[in-house]
Protein backbone atom coordinates (compact mmCIF):
# COMPACT_ATOMS: atom_id res chain seq x y z
CA UNK A 1 0.00 0.00 0.00
CA UNK A 2 1.33 2.87 -1.00
CA UNK A 3 -0.38 6.69 0.81
CA UNK A 4 0.53 10.22 1.83
CA UNK A 5 2.21 11.00 5.49
CA UNK A 6 -0.36 13.66 5.23
CA UNK A 7 -4.50 13.27 5.57
CA UNK A 8 -4.75 15.84 2.54
CA UNK A 9 -7.23 18.81 2.48
CA UNK A 10 -10.04 16.33 1.39
CA UNK A 11 -11.65 14.39 4.48
CA UNK A 12 -12.69 12.31 2.02
CA UNK A 13 -9.16 10.44 1.18
CA UNK A 14 -8.87 9.80 5.33
CA UNK A 15 -12.70 8.36 5.09
CA UNK A 16 -10.95 6.49 1.86
CA UNK A 17 -8.40 5.13 3.54
CA UNK A 18 -10.01 3.74 6.66
CA UNK A 19 -12.64 2.06 4.53
CA UNK A 20 -10.13 0.46 2.34
CA UNK A 21 -8.56 -0.70 5.93
CA UNK A 22 -11.68 -2.32 7.15
CA UNK A 23 -11.89 -4.64 3.45
CA UNK A 24 -8.73 -5.42 4.37
CA UNK A 25 -9.38 -7.20 7.44
CA UNK A 26 -12.52 -8.31 6.48
CA UNK A 27 -11.21 -10.17 4.05
CA UNK A 28 -8.18 -11.42 6.17
CA UNK A 29 -5.92 -9.91 3.96
CA UNK A 30 -2.52 -8.46 4.99
CA UNK A 31 -1.61 -4.58 5.06
CA UNK A 32 2.20 -4.09 3.97
CA UNK A 33 2.75 -0.83 4.11
CA UNK A 34 5.62 1.95 4.58
CA UNK A 35 4.99 2.26 8.97
CA UNK A 36 4.63 5.55 9.62
CA UNK A 37 1.91 6.73 12.35
CA UNK A 38 0.66 9.61 10.46
CA UNK A 39 -1.53 10.50 7.38
CA UNK A 40 -3.32 8.53 5.22
CA UNK A 41 -0.61 5.81 5.84
CA UNK A 42 -1.85 5.65 9.77
CA UNK A 43 -5.14 6.09 8.40
CA UNK A 44 -5.30 2.69 6.95
CA UNK A 45 -3.07 0.74 9.70
CA UNK A 46 -5.16 2.09 12.08
CA UNK A 47 -8.53 0.56 9.96
CA UNK A 48 -6.96 -2.39 9.65
CA UNK A 49 -6.00 -3.04 12.97
CA UNK A 50 -8.87 -2.11 14.82
CA UNK A 51 -10.76 -4.12 12.43
CA UNK A 52 -8.59 -7.36 14.14
CA UNK A 53 -6.49 -7.33 10.61
CA UNK A 54 -2.55 -7.83 10.15
CA UNK A 55 -0.67 -4.87 9.29
CA UNK A 56 3.32 -5.23 8.15
CA UNK A 57 4.94 -2.07 8.44
CA UNK A 58 8.40 -1.19 7.03
CA UNK A 59 10.85 1.35 7.56
CA UNK A 60 14.10 2.64 7.03
CA UNK A 61 15.90 3.64 10.75
CA UNK A 62 16.55 7.56 9.58
CA UNK A 63 12.84 8.12 9.37
CA UNK A 64 11.85 7.33 12.81
CA UNK A 65 12.12 10.74 13.63
CA UNK A 66 10.03 12.08 10.64
CA UNK A 67 7.84 9.44 10.00
CA UNK A 68 7.26 8.37 13.74
CA UNK A 69 6.45 4.77 13.45
CA UNK A 70 3.55 3.03 14.15
CA UNK A 71 3.79 1.20 17.74
CA UNK A 72 0.80 -1.16 16.68
CA UNK A 73 1.54 -3.08 14.06
CA UNK A 74 1.18 -6.84 13.90
CA UNK A 75 5.37 -6.63 12.66
CA UNK A 76 7.80 -3.64 12.17
CA UNK A 77 10.26 -4.32 9.79
CA UNK A 78 13.43 -1.86 10.39
CA UNK A 79 15.83 -1.61 6.85
CA UNK A 80 18.71 0.65 6.37
CA UNK A 81 17.30 2.79 3.60
CA UNK A 82 14.77 3.85 1.25
CA UNK A 83 16.01 1.30 -1.39
CA UNK A 84 15.40 -1.58 1.04
CA UNK A 85 12.31 -0.50 2.02
CA UNK A 86 10.66 -0.54 -1.57
CA UNK A 87 12.85 -4.14 -2.28
CA UNK A 88 11.12 -5.26 1.02
CA UNK A 89 7.80 -4.19 0.39
CA UNK A 90 7.88 -5.35 -2.89
CA UNK A 91 9.17 -8.76 -1.75
CA UNK A 92 6.14 -9.47 0.86
CA UNK A 93 3.56 -7.87 -1.46
CA UNK A 94 1.07 -9.76 -3.65
CA UNK A 95 -0.42 -6.33 -4.81
CA UNK A 96 -0.03 -2.58 -5.15
CA UNK A 97 -2.42 -0.26 -4.29
CA UNK A 98 -1.85 3.65 -4.27
CA UNK A 99 -3.48 6.19 -2.19
CA UNK A 100 -3.88 9.67 -2.45
CA UNK A 101 -0.79 10.86 -1.95
CA UNK A 102 2.76 12.90 -3.00
CA UNK A 103 5.89 12.30 -4.75
CA UNK A 104 7.06 9.10 -2.59
CA UNK A 105 3.71 7.87 -3.34
CA UNK A 106 4.31 8.24 -7.12
CA UNK A 107 7.74 7.31 -7.01
CA UNK A 108 6.85 3.78 -5.47
CA UNK A 109 3.85 3.19 -7.63
CA UNK A 110 6.01 4.54 -11.13
CA UNK A 111 8.74 2.31 -10.07
CA UNK A 112 6.82 -0.85 -9.43
CA UNK A 113 5.03 -0.06 -13.01
CA UNK A 114 8.48 0.45 -14.50
CA UNK A 115 9.32 -3.19 -13.08
CA UNK A 116 5.95 -4.47 -14.32
CA UNK A 117 6.98 -3.00 -17.71
CA UNK A 118 9.96 -4.88 -17.62
CA UNK A 119 8.59 -8.09 -17.09
CA UNK A 120 9.90 -8.53 -13.31
CA UNK A 121 7.19 -8.97 -12.09
CA UNK A 122 3.47 -9.34 -12.99
CA UNK A 123 1.40 -8.11 -9.60
CA UNK A 124 -1.86 -6.22 -9.51
CA UNK A 125 -1.04 -2.61 -9.36
CA UNK A 126 -4.03 0.45 -9.06
CA UNK A 127 -5.10 3.63 -7.98
CA UNK A 128 -7.66 4.53 -5.00
CA UNK A 129 -9.10 7.37 -7.42
CA UNK A 130 -10.61 9.47 -4.22
CA UNK A 131 -12.54 12.34 -6.00
CA UNK A 132 -10.56 12.14 -9.09
CA UNK A 133 -7.34 12.48 -7.36
CA UNK A 134 -5.05 10.10 -9.66
CA UNK A 135 -7.37 11.62 -13.31
CA UNK A 136 -4.01 13.38 -13.77
CA UNK A 137 -1.72 10.49 -13.17
CA UNK A 138 -3.36 8.66 -16.17
CA UNK A 139 -4.04 11.41 -18.54
CA UNK A 140 0.01 11.97 -18.40
CA UNK A 141 0.37 8.17 -18.77
CA UNK A 142 -2.40 8.44 -21.78
CA UNK A 143 -0.05 11.51 -22.84
CA UNK A 144 2.77 9.56 -22.87
CA UNK A 145 1.73 6.69 -24.38
CA UNK A 146 0.51 9.13 -27.72
CA UNK A 147 3.57 10.47 -27.43
CA UNK A 148 5.40 7.39 -28.15
CA UNK A 149 7.05 7.16 -24.83
CA UNK A 150 5.29 4.16 -23.94
CA UNK A 151 2.82 1.71 -25.83
CA UNK A 152 -0.67 1.80 -25.29
CA UNK A 153 -1.22 -1.49 -23.55
CA UNK A 154 1.20 -0.53 -20.83
CA UNK A 155 -1.49 2.00 -19.39
CA UNK A 156 -3.41 -0.65 -18.50
CA UNK A 157 -0.50 -1.77 -16.04
CA UNK A 158 -1.92 0.41 -13.33
CA UNK A 159 -5.96 0.25 -13.20
CA UNK A 160 -7.71 3.20 -11.87
CA UNK A 161 -10.87 2.32 -9.71
CA UNK A 162 -12.98 5.19 -7.98
CA UNK A 163 -14.40 2.93 -5.11
CA UNK A 164 -13.39 1.25 -2.32
CA UNK A 165 -15.62 -1.24 -3.00
CA UNK A 166 -14.12 -2.18 -5.95
CA UNK A 167 -10.61 -2.34 -5.06
CA UNK A 168 -9.99 -6.27 -3.80
CA UNK A 169 -12.63 -7.63 -6.68
CA UNK A 170 -10.22 -5.57 -9.15
CA UNK A 171 -7.39 -7.03 -8.00
CA UNK A 172 -8.79 -10.15 -7.80
CA UNK A 173 -9.51 -9.87 -11.82
CA UNK A 174 -6.20 -8.55 -12.62
CA UNK A 175 -4.55 -9.54 -15.71
CA UNK A 176 -1.37 -8.22 -16.69
CA UNK A 177 -1.00 -6.93 -20.37
CA UNK A 178 1.61 -8.66 -22.41
CA UNK A 179 3.92 -6.43 -24.29
CA UNK A 180 6.11 -8.20 -25.89
CA UNK A 181 8.78 -5.23 -26.03
CA UNK A 182 8.03 -1.70 -24.68
CA UNK A 183 9.50 0.41 -27.22
CA UNK A 184 8.51 0.43 -30.88
CA UNK A 185 12.21 0.40 -32.11
CA UNK A 186 14.24 -2.48 -33.66
CA UNK A 187 17.69 -2.94 -32.18
CA UNK A 188 20.23 -5.00 -33.65
CA UNK A 189 22.74 -5.31 -30.56
CA UNK A 190 24.91 -7.52 -32.81
CA UNK A 191 26.19 -5.12 -34.80
CA UNK A 192 27.61 -2.82 -32.56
Amino acid sequence: MYAGSSVGRDPAFEQAAQELGLRLAKHELTLIYGGGAIGLMAAVADATLDAGGRVIGVIPRGLFRREIAHQRLTELIEVASMHERKQTMFELADAFVALPGGLGTFEELTEMATWAQLGIHNKPMLTLDVNGYWKPFHALLHAAANGGFMKQDNRRLIVNVERVDDVIPTLQSYEVPFVDKWLDVDLDLEQT
